[in-house]
């Protein structure tokens, strides 16, 4: 039996603050020494208009840790589980068979494999979090434009601009604040 999530994680993105650096996907992907090709977190830009009036949005995207992930309601193999405590969605490498339905289901194209073709993601910097420090994503924005707190507290903070929650049927924990609103979310190509 699945045990009941008591609290849920999410992220806040102000893309009036994202100046396009990328630098939380370059500290990502050296904290979690990844591989070459693989991103668990990536800066996308959908640029528009003509010149002289060219827009430019952006957005930080990793693994949005889902109210309802459909990555973990698809996986035959149950590797996928969310944690109690905090809402992390965790994949567990030793039961991974790599089939993909993971990748498949997920709606903003989140699940990696590389070479060993097993599933990998964000997993919030699990161990950053559970030392009291923030994912290395959030620490190293120049901008500010990440936070990474439970749900209730980015939804209630009145020193962060107001913003809206990204909608969709896996509920993700994900604030969008600035010129970039979540309507808009549908301009970036996930598969980047």
């Amino acid at each position: 039996m699945e045990k009941a999530v008591e609290g849920q994680y999410g992220f806040y993105f102000d893309s009036d603050r994202c100046i396009q650096c990328h630098a939380c996907e370059v500290a990502c992907k050296s904290w979690n020494a990844l591989e070459p090709g693989i991103r668990w977190r990536k800066v996308l830009e959908s640029w528009g208009g003509q010149f002289p009036k060219v827009t430019n949005k952006s957005v930080s995207l990793s693994c949005m840790h889902c109210a309802n992930p459909a990555c973990m309601e698809v996986c035959p193999a149950k590797a996928i589980s969310k944690r109690a405590k905090d809402g992390i969605v965790l994949v567990d490498p030793k039961l991974c068979t790599g089939c993909r339905s993971c990748a498949a289901a997920c709606p903003f194209r989140v699940p990696q494999h590389g070479r060993s073709n097993l599933m990998q993601k964000c997993d919030l910097c699990i161990d950053r979090l559970d030392e009291g420090k923030q994912p290395v994503c959030v620490a190293t924005c120049p901008g500010g434009a990440l936070k990474c707190a439970p749900v209730e507290e980015l939804a209630g903070n009145s020193s962060l601009k107001p913003a809206e929650k990204l909608p969709g049927p896996t509920n993700p924990p994900f604030f969008i604040a600035g010129r970039l609103k979540p309507a808009e979310f549908a301009l970036f190509d996930l598969s980047r």
